[in-house]
């Protein structure tokens, strides 16, 4: 797949029985739509896009147990000790040996948290409509996991403020803006306050993206960096259990 006129979107389901958070960003990562909704509403905005690549925040399948599997541990670097990580996805093993921590995501589909299930039934949705996991040759319409606080990490080169915080959005929000998103600058916050502001409670926060926002916009950006990639893209994991997308060339041995 060529991927031009294509458009490159984000999917935050994590919000659980809440609405998701769906953006999308164009070639130029000028930004497209930004919008909270049922999952009907995401998927008929992907319904629309000829050529898409869809980054989700949510893993593909529940584990199929690989690490259990002692010929695949026996090939890890580090291998892990007897007994531990058995319940773990391989993606999740390697990202917390650099110490990037993924929820673990359980073998049983009814085991999982409702985000995970939501983002079960998202994918299978997708590929009703005929996207295929990436990469995929000849799918003009195509989908990729995508964790956001791996996304972050890599970005940055170390673990990033928790996203629930100040400091966190102001933090994830710069790093998108360095990266050229046509989104607000958000050091502009500073600017506009003042005493007057401050003293009453009125502070300028009407640009700074809220947390599901901006994982879906890392998951837009991630789908965007991985089709500008020339080389072999940056997949952790096995493609059968499920690979995390990152938007770098490589990573650290370890984020702190």
């Amino acid at each position: 797949m060529l991927f031009t006129n294509t458009t490159f979107f984000g999917i935050d389901p994590t919000a659980g029985q809440r609405p998701f958070v769906y953006t999308a960003l164009d070639e130029n990562l000028r930004l497209v739509i930004l919008e909270r909704g049922p999952i009907d509403d995401a998927l008929a905005f992907a319904a629309a896009q000829s050529k898409a690549l869809v980054g989700v925040c949510a893993p593909r399948r529940p584990n199929q147990g690989l690490m259990a599997d002692e010929e695949v541990r026996r090939g890890l670097s580090p291998i892990p000790n007897p007994g531990r990580w058995l319940d773990f996805r391989l993606a999740e093993y390697l990202l917390r040996q650099r110490n990037i921590r993924l929820p673990r995501t359980p073998g049983l589909e009814d085991d999982c948290p409702r985000w995970m299930q939501m983002g079960f039934q998202l994918y299978q949705r997708l590929e009703d409509l005929g996207y295929r996991a990436y990469p995929h040759e000849e799918a003009d319409r195509q989908y990729v996991e995508v964790y956001p606080h791996a996304s972050y990490c890599a970005l940055l080169g170390v673990l990033p403020f928790p996203k629930s915080t100040l400091e966190g959005r102001l933090q994830r929000q710069l790093v998108l803006y360095e990266l050229n998103l046509k989104i607000s600058d958000p050091m502009r916050i500073f600017e506009e306050i003042t005493r007057y502001r401050l003293l009453n409670g009125i502070l300028p926060f009407e640009n700074l993206f809220n947390e599901g926002e901006l994982d879906a916009l890392v998951a837009a950006y991630t789908a965007w960096y991985l089709a500008r990639q020339t080389g072999q893209p940056l997949m952790i994991g096995d493609p059968g259990e499920g690979q995390v997308a990152l938007p770098v060339s490589e990573l650290k041995e370890r984020y702190s």
